[in-house]
């Protein structure tokens, strides 16, 4: 009874965290004013997206042509090639990306360029570059600033807010800045945002976005006609 009792949690129990993780995920997507009928398959594209991989840069050491052979195409798994390449995983950084690009015109500017800084200065000086292993940071920190400071600047709308400077701050802060330091490691390939819905990016987007109250701002509805 004890064995059944242990295979049905080790069948069950993942796939009830998985729905539980989803189930947060759908919570911030609607608080970004995500519509609901379209929150499943934004989350299927990200899922998917994280097994996707874009190159953008390459070093010119080593066997340039073998770069050139597969450079504009997507890819699942680093290629073998004879050079140094950098890659935009599409679930963990791009849709990310996209997606705070498309909340920006949602959210006053000035005061989320504040929380923006504020989270790519905590989010550099908290990360650091472990050889073999990449861009490590302790994984609740961004999410707890940019949701404090978007509530402290911004409350009324502090979940668009706290997604746009948590995604971005932590790609800048922890990602781009810290990718001389990866390479000097002698890395021969870094995917930013590589682990998809499981990288910091996309979870301190959703964190912060989970965290905080108030969501995107409704439009106004016009005043009838009397």
């Amino acid at each position: 009874m004890d064995s059944l009792l242990r295979l049905l949690l080790a069948l069950f129990l993942p796939i009830l965290l998985f729905f539980l993780f989803y189930k947060a995920v759908k919570i911030s997507f609607v608080k970004l004013g995500i519509p609901r009928s379209l929150v499943f398959f934004l989350f299927l594209a990200i899922l998917i997206g994280g097994y996707i991989n874009i190159p953008v840069w390459s070093s010119q050491e080593g066997d340039p042509g073998g770069l050139q052979r597969w450079g504009h195409w997507f890819f699942f798994q680093p290629p073998s090639v004879g050079t140094t390449v950098v890659a935009l995983n599409v679930g963990g950084a791009l849709i990310p990306v996209l997606l705070s690009l498309y909340l920006l015109p949602k959210v006053p500017l000035l005061r989320t360029g504040l929380a923006l800084l504020t989270v790519t200065v905590v989010a550099n000086l908290v990360s650091s570059v472990e050889p073999d292993v990449g861009i490590t940071m302790p994984p609740f920190v961004a999410p707890l600033v940019s949701a404090g400071v978007a509530l402290v600047v911004a409350r009324q709308c502090a979940a668009p807010v706290a997604y746009v400077s948590g995604t971005m701050g932590t790609l800048i802060g922890a990602d781009l800045l810290n990718v001389g330091q990866v390479l000097e490691t002698g890395a021969t390939f870094l995917s930013i945002g590589g682990a998809g819905v499981y990288d910091g990016i996309f979870l301190t987007g959703i964190v912060a976005a989970f965290l905080s109250p108030g969501g995107v701002p409704a439009k106004a509805s016009p005043s009838p006609n009397r």
